[in-house]
């Protein structure tokens, strides 16, 4: 077995400290502060979650308002009903923006970042440079964004979708929505360097007798995501200057009342948004995969089976847009291909579903928290995805397009589903990243503050949906008042498992560190290299490459 890279590259280290975070190329570094910018920037995406459910405590309805000051012969304050709406869509359209672009996406290329180069026994990704480049543009894009609260007319406020007419009022006295717009280019930016960055690592850079597949599932996942997101993101970038050019530069792309056609913003926006929200999970499926195997003492059931599986989910991911448009109008038959694509990429995701149970399936299983969110992920996220084939029939659609229904779906799949990945991921390794321990007994808090509050309080906005509550609106009537309490103390159970999560990122550090390569002892049923080196890995990660195991050499099926 050949070995790549007998001595360790010369490290010339000119600064310590923060200034050495400040300035580095080193890939786990930039892992690092993928993880810990997110972690802030979900922190400040929660807190903004908050205040929309603080707000939405009290119906606070319009009727109720104009029958009081009929009773006592007052002067509707229909200014303060009207800058309360304003400032609720504005912190509902950052909430969004804030926990797509700048939280669940670049988290995983936290994960990436650290672990993909290790994985297949590179010292680096391919572009250093550029690896970092991508990193700190995030932070000029989230800068812009909440920048824009302190402009004369406030931040972006037309939804995180941005749909015209509406992101197109106020064009000339409010650039809130003009800097949402640049924020996201940049953001966008971040995630096509990045992409390319990884495919080009994955590709050429993996260890002597590393095939594809041989390749670990993370990894495998890591690539596809990558390629989902070259392609797509740029089509994002070209409904957004649509949207700009028609603001500021006298076009009328999406101006109905000119001649323009606001649905081609909605086709180019879901063209892009479909194929993100597998940008969102896939890597998790990859790394959730580690997890299974790991403390089931027993390695992936159907390798192949999960590989093709995430493959092909990227593959109909661009061929399911529609089927957020379905009240628009379109044509009897598209409307029949869309849903019948919507119930076909179930059937990929079942592939892996069965094989995470299968893996599990006579093992010795040890459930330690990461586990615990393994298993917690499986469960939420299969009641979300049924959900979305509910939502896939053309006539429960139209009759529960826009309503709360499709808000609990949306976030049982990304809370139920992304944030119970990260957190298993994080408390599996963790270890790896920071060569601390997380408590498990505190772990378990989290884990259980996690599920109940996300199935409390989402579970609700599908009941309330179904009763017929519309999604962003700022007041209603007292007939979802009990809905909206029950969700509000699901939200609360979510906040305080995040705080004590975080705690326990922080009180971490003063731990001291592990001195084996392997604290879980799960180096026999995994398929990668990140357990072979030390926790955390010297800046050149491996001085020599381990060997890859003959019988592993040949390609499963």
């Amino acid at each position: 077995m050949s070995t790549a890279g007998a001595h360790p590259m010369p490290q010339i280290k000119r600064y310590t400290g923060l200034m050495d975070y400040l300035t580095t190329v080193d890939h786990k570094k930039i892992g690092l502060m993928y993880f810990w910018f997110t972690l802030f920037m979900g922190i400040v995406g929660g807190a903004l979650a908050g205040l929309i459910r603080v707000h939405l405590a009290t119906p606070g309805s319009m009727i109720e308002a104009i029958q009081y000051a009929n009773l006592h012969g007052t002067d509707l304050p229909f200014n303060l009903f009207s800058e309360n709406k304003h400032a609720y869509n504005q912190v509902m359209t950052m909430h969004a923006s804030v926990m797509i672009f700048f939280v669940i996406i670049p988290s995983f290329a936290a994960f990436g970042n650290y672990l993909a180069p290790i994985m297949i026994g590179a010292r680096d990704m391919a572009f250093p440079k550029m690896n970092a480049f991508a990193f700190w543009l995030l932070i000029p894009a989230a800068c812009l964004m909440f920048a824009s609260f302190f402009t004369v007319g406030g931040a972006a406020a037309a939804g995180w979708t941005s749909y015209p007419p509406l992101s197109l009022q106020g064009a000339k006295i409010n650039p809130g929505q003009d800097m949402w717009i640049l924020g996201v280019h940049l953001a966008g930016m971040s995630s096509i360097l990045g992409a390319i960055n990884f495919i080009v690592t994955v590709s050429n850079m993996r260890a002597p007798g590393m095939g594809w597949l041989q390749m670990p599932l993370f990894v495998w996942a890591v690539f596809i995501t990558s390629v989902l997101q070259l392609t797509a993101t740029p089509v994002l970038g070209s409904a957004v200057t649509m949207l700009l050019m028609d603001r500021n530069f006298g076009t009328t792309f999406l101006s109905a009342s000119q001649g323009g056609d606001p649905l081609l913003y909605q086709h180019i926006f879901w063209f892009y948004s479909h194929p993100a929200v597998y940008i969102m999970i896939l890597p998790g499926f990859g790394g959730i995969s580690h997890v299974f195997a790991a403390f089931s003492r027993k390695k992936v059931f159907g390798y192949l089976g999960m590989v093709l599986a995430i493959g092909v989910i990227g593959i109909i991911g661009y061929s399911v847009w529609a089927h957020h448009m379905f009240s628009v109008g379109m044509p009897t038959a598209l409307q029949a291909f869309f849903m019948y694509m919507s119930f076909a990429i179930a059937i990929p995701t079942g592939i892996k579903i069965f094989s995470w149970l299968a893996t599990m399936w006579g093992g010795t299983i040890r459930f330690t928290v990461a586990m615990k969110f393994a298993c917690g992920f499986i469960s939420l996220f299969t009641l979300g995805g049924f959900g979305g084939l509910i939502l896939a029939l053309v006539p429960v659609d139209q009759s529960l397009h826009d309503t709360y229904f499709v808000v609990g779906h949306f976030h049982y799949t990304l809370v139920g589903g992304s944030v119970m990945l990260l957190f298993s991921m994080t408390y599996y390794w963790w270890p790896k990243m920071s060569g601390r321990m997380l408590d498990e007994r505190w772990g378990t808090v989290v884990f259980w503050l996690m599920f109940i509050g996300v199935m409390v309080a989402f579970m609700t906005m599908h009941i309330s949906g179904m009763h017929g509550m519309a999604r962003r609106i700022a007041v209603y009537y007292q007939d979802y008042k009990i809905h909206n309490h029950i969700t509000t103390f699901g939200y609360l159970l979510t906040f305080v498992g995040a705080i004590i999560f975080f705690l326990q990122l922080v009180f971490s550090y003063r731990k001291p560190k592990i001195t084996v390569n392997d604290p879980w002892e799960v180096n026999d049923v995994q398929e990668s290299f990140e357990w072979a080196t030390s926790c955390p890995p010297p800046a050149y990660n491996f001085e020599h490459v381990p060997p890859i195991p003959v019988a592993d050499q040949m390609p499963r099926h």
